[in-house]
């Protein structure tokens, strides 16, 4: 059976305290709506909605940058859940199979739960996603009868035993396509609130004579981000899951708690990741590469065996062949660094490729910027460059071609050249103790006059 998504984004979030819409703020790297596109994305759905609102030009530019067939929508009056996906009908109309409407905000409902609730449609015409809350509070109630679900109750609308109940409404729905458009019309808005509520089409379905159930999962699955704290909340929830999965899958970590995810890093078994790493977006470390403290990477792959750190950066477009090593205040962008090379100290590597077995000096620069426009630096295999060498780009330094230490090299080198550029040094004997006496002179000088 086929299903498509709808994701609810149009809230304001007023209690973020924040210009920004509130599911354009981000847990490990992505926004909040990019956490449930991903999750939906893993079922490969027919169609896929988002409903706008506040800042929809924003919300529609990030739902668009994942996943560029993403239909977004507007619900341009916030008149409640009900009313909110009523907005996407028309882009889901001929549409066949089910209908599951996530929140923009709950970021962690994971692909297994939908799936689990993708299956109970096959028994069932409506199916809730619920979870057992440590503190109900003021949750709305599940009420079960045996596999069925009788009716969701408020918790204001709910008696004693209702209240006692711990099985809560997540908010999240599924239903065939058709039938979900056919209860919604239904929904009225006499309420407190006003508005029209999602919530109410499970009681809807049940005066048909139709039936309705519920799925459970972990309530952390369901942990909305309403606020700031509760951002921070997610993104430390967001960073335990990750560091287990990679324990689990064979990473090794010194320091689990000190290392930081994003949301699509993706780390091979028998790889090591030393304490204070932070991994930012599009990072993928093979198996058996090292990370080495302090270091931070981002859009960036290390391949096997390879070595970055301690206190390196690695920023988009940087690809690191197999035993390559970047070491301490290398910094790498949009560079290619081929099998074996090695740049241990003090070196910035920019719009660059570098052949396999080239040893980088320490202080070497490839100068890539002239202010207006990028160049790009090439140099050959098994060269060797010497400490302090700026490669004016774009040059090309080739196979086996060495610099000398302090060089600026603005013409390109061939293969197995040796090339110097530096000014002739010149020796003037006794010069260096006549300078100091004179310095230290005028120093004295100068503090006699303080006093």
């Amino acid at each position: 059976m086929t299903v498509s998504f709808v994701i609810l984004a149009a809230g304001q979030g007023t209690r973020m305290q924040s210009d920004l819409p509130k599911v354009l703020h981000k847990v490990a790297g992505a926004p909040l709506l990019v956490h449930a596109m991903q999750s939906a994305a893993a079922l490969d759905p027919e169609r896929l909605v988002v409903v706008a609102g506040h800042g929809a030009e924003e919300v529609t530019k990030a739902a668009q940058d994942y996943d560029p067939d993403a239909q977004v929508v507007l619900q341009t009056e916030q008149l409640g859940t009900g009313h909110a996906v009523q907005q996407a009908q028309e882009a889901l109309e001929g549409v066949a199979g089910d209908v599951i409407v996530l929140y923009g905000d709950t970021p962690f409902v994971q692909p297994e739960t939908l799936q689990a609730m993708a299956d109970a449609r096959k028994t069932h015409d409506v199916v809730v996603l619920g979870f057992e809350a440590r503190d109900p509070g003021r949750y709305g109630r599940l009420v079960m009868d045996g596999g069925d679900l009788t009716e969701i109750v408020e918790y204001k609308d709910a008696d004693e035993a209702q209240r006692a109940i711990t099985l809560c409404n997540s908010g999240v729905v599924a239903a065939d396509r058709a039938l979900m458009f056919d209860l919604l019309a239904e929904v009225g808005n006499d309420n407190a609130s006003g508005e029209f509520y999602l919530t109410d089409i499970p009681a809807l379905a049940r005066a048909r004579g139709l039936t309705a159930t519920a799925v459970t999962c972990d309530e952390a699955e369901t942990l909305g981000v309403n606020t700031r704290a509760q951002l921070a909340e997610a993104e430390a929830f967001f960073q335990s899951r990750m560091r287990a999965e990679a324990l689990e899958t064979g990473v090794t970590l010194t320091a689990p708690d000190t290392v930081h995810f994003a949301y699509d890093t993706i780390i091979g078994r028998d790889a090591e990741v030393e304490p204070n790493v932070v991994f930012g977006p599009g990072v993928t470390v093979e198996s058996g590469a090292r990370i080495r403290a302090f270091s931070h990477l981002e859009g960036c792959h290390v391949s096997r065996g390879a070595v970055v750190g301690p206190y390196a950066r690695l920023r988009p477009g940087a690809e690191l062949a197999e035993h390559s090593h970047v070491g301490n205040f290398v910094e790498v962008k949009n560079a290619i660094l081929h099998e074996g090379v090695k740049a241990n100290h003090l070196t910035y590597i920019g719009d660059a490729e570098v052949g396999e077995k080239t040893n980088i000096g320490a202080g070497t620069i490839t100068c890539n910027y002239d202010g207006v426009f990028k160049h790009r630096t090439t140099i050959g295999k098994r060269a060797f460059i010497g400490s302090n060498t700026m490669l004016v780009a774009p040059v090309t330094v080739g196979d086996e071609a060495m610099t000398a230490s302090g060089s600026v090299i603005t013409k390109d080198v061939g293969d197995g050249a040796l090339a110097l550029s530096r000014a002739a040094q010149t020796e003037k004997p006794g010069m260096a103790r006549k300078l100091m006496d004179m310095l230290r002179a005028k120093k004295k000088k100068q503090q006699d006059g303080a006093v």
